[in-house]
């Protein structure tokens, strides 16, 4: 069955769709959130428990990264995967760096449960195959371990999916959540808003728990 039935013809196609190495080539060292958004994102791993104060070593992919991650306090391990190599290099939270352009190759060159939580934040809305790309990430995160996606309302219009686009923004976490669980291997996902009503950049939250092998 195809994982991507249902969805409208164009749904994850872009305004454009050149190669996405040309577009990213050039390190863009800046913030996509506000102050309060991060603060958001920080909360939201320190309560997930993800983050260094968790109490134990931990080995954590930031998917689609840059050169911050948002961590209150970094985990001991931290994967940085990215399209630009000057940004990833600019990380000084990251303990390794892979780039990797998941819309041309979706699968994560990790191997089998090789890291205990897998965080995407502002990211999400790019990626061409996104299904595909979940489903590897169930496959690289330990059975336990936890998956958050961050999203505001923020985006480079021409490279996001036309449906993350035309889709209202109080729907982008159910959208997300659906793609969660057609990815398959997680428990059902939960969405939530993390910043409180008010000026500023909104931050909404999809997790997710990886399954157990029966």
């Amino acid at each position: 069955m195809d994982p991507y039935a249902g969805f409208p013809a164009g749904f994850f196609s872009r305004a454009d769709e050149s190669a996405d190495d040309v577009f990213y080539r050039p390190p863009r060292l800046v913030t996509h959130l506000d102050d309060r958004a991060i603060a958001a994102v920080g909360g939201l791993y320190a309560e997930l428990g993800i983050d260094g104060d968790a109490g134990r070593p931990l080995r954590v992919l930031d998917l689609m990264s840059s050169w911050i991650s948002h961590f209150r306090r970094p985990p001991g391990e931290l994967v940085v995967l990215g399209m630009n190599a000057g940004e990833l290099a600019a990380n000084e939270a990251a303990t390794e760096r892979i780039v990797h352009d998941l819309n041309a190759d979706p699968r994560v060159p990790l191997p089998d449960a090789g890291v205990d939580a897998v965080v995407c934040c502002v990211s999400i809305d790019y990626l061409t195959r996104p299904i595909a790309v979940l489903a590897d990430v169930a496959r690289v995160l330990r059975p336990g371990g936890v998956l958050a996606v961050t999203f505001s309302n923020r985006c480079f219009p021409t490279k996001a999916v036309r449906g993350w686009l035309h889709t209202p923004e109080g729907q982008h976490g159910e959208l997300v959540a659906e793609l969660v669980r057609r990815a398959g291997g997680f428990a059902e996902p939960a969405v939530s808003l993390r910043t409180p009503p008010g000026p500023g950049d909104p931050l909404w939250a999809v997790t997710a728990v990886r399954e157990r092998d029966a």
